[in-house]
């Protein structure tokens, strides 16, 4: 295993070491990832590379396979490393988890629970972003995910993580035992996260954040109505993000043929103070959003299908876009 990294940042400076992964790039942009190993040989279809001329050198240098293609070899960034480690369940990408990091706003210090760990990718920007002096808690109910989790965490800080605890087994009965409002973020990436809700609301702190990240529409709105109905949270906010990479070369300057499109919707709400109990919306759905083909979880005021000129009429009601209903 390399040498870990005393801020636990995963970050290592200076020449390279056995036990580290580092990254090979041919001539046409394919990346190879490999682990260094001494006296251990790389074998591509253009040749060898024979890892004892990478050991004890600086990585950004280009070598020679033994049939002549040049490699350039780097230490993989976080979001290269997420992509490329080994699998159990699937990875939180890295746009997701920067959007994820941002939006519940995971600070130096923070405590945060995570569920579930999977394989770690989402874990290790939660890790860097708490650092050592914050506390996190990621819980998962797969022994053999866990597994995974905590064997890719390792690999990548080069010890274990003195802010972190993986649990196995579910979050909803780990909870009940947990003191109430003493959590700052909670995360979860998971099945049915509305079954979270209540015992999520009941550890977050006043203002605390629920952040959730789920792939599809039925979950995204089962989730936000969930939270709606709750009432001790503020309204949900529901994102995703789509990266399009740039080609650049002279005039030719163009979007890319391939892009990262929808991988997850991204949730978030604030915990509201003990007692206190989120205001009545005013904002009018659109019609039919409640109708008799909905069966889902239904907040104050959602409780059948409402006619549109039974909801011009109330006084105060806010159109998208801000304007009021009563004009």
């Amino acid at each position: 295993m390399a040498e870990p990294t005393q801020d636990y940042s995963g970050v290592r400076r200076g020449d390279l070491r056995a036990g580290e992964r580092v990254t090979l790039t041919d001539p046409k942009g394919r990346r190879h990832s490999i682990v260094l190993a001494e006296g251990a040989k790389f074998h591509t279809a253009k040749g060898v590379v024979d890892h004892d001329e990478l050991i004890g050198r600086p990585e950004g240098r280009v070598v020679r396979s033994l049939g002549g293609t040049q490699f350039l070899v780097l230490r993989p960034l976080l979001g290269e490393f997420t992509t490329t480690m080994p699998r159990g369940a699937a990875v939180v990408y890295p746009k997701d988890a920067a959007q994820i990091v941002t939006g519940a706003d995971i600070f130096p210090g923070a405590r945060v629970i995570e569920a579930g760990a999977g394989s770690g990718a989402l874990t290790l920007s939660l890790l860097r972003a708490i650092g050592p002096t914050g506390r996190l808690i990621s819980y998962e109910r797969r022994q053999d995910f866990a597994e995974v989790a905590a064997r890719n965490v390792r690999n990548f800080l080069g010890a274990e993580h003195p802010a972190w605890t993986l649990i196995t087994g579910d979050l909803v009965e780990r909870l009940a035992a947990e003191d109430p409002g003493q959590v700052d973020r909670v995360v979860l990436d998971m099945l049915a996260p509305w079954d979270c809700v209540e015992a999520a609301g009941r550890v977050l702190v006043p203002g605390g954040v629920f952040c959730c990240y789920v792939a599809t529409v039925t979950q995204l709105g089962r989730v936000v109505e969930t939270l709606r109905v709750h009432g001790g949270y503020t309204e949900p906010e529901a994102t995703e993000s789509i990266i399009r990479g740039w080609q650049a070369e002279g005039l030719a300057i163009r979007p890319q043929h391939t892009m990262v499109g929808h991988t997850g919707f991204l949730i978030t709400s604030r915990r509201l103070a003990p007692g206190e109990t989120a205001p009545v919306r005013k904002r009018r759905p659109a019609p039919g959003a409640y109708g008799a083909d909905y069966d889902g979880p239904r907040a104050a005021g959602q409780n059948g299908p409402t006619a549109p000129d039974d909801a011009a009429s109330q006084d105060g009601d806010q159109l998208p876009g801000g304007s009021s209903a009563a004009g």
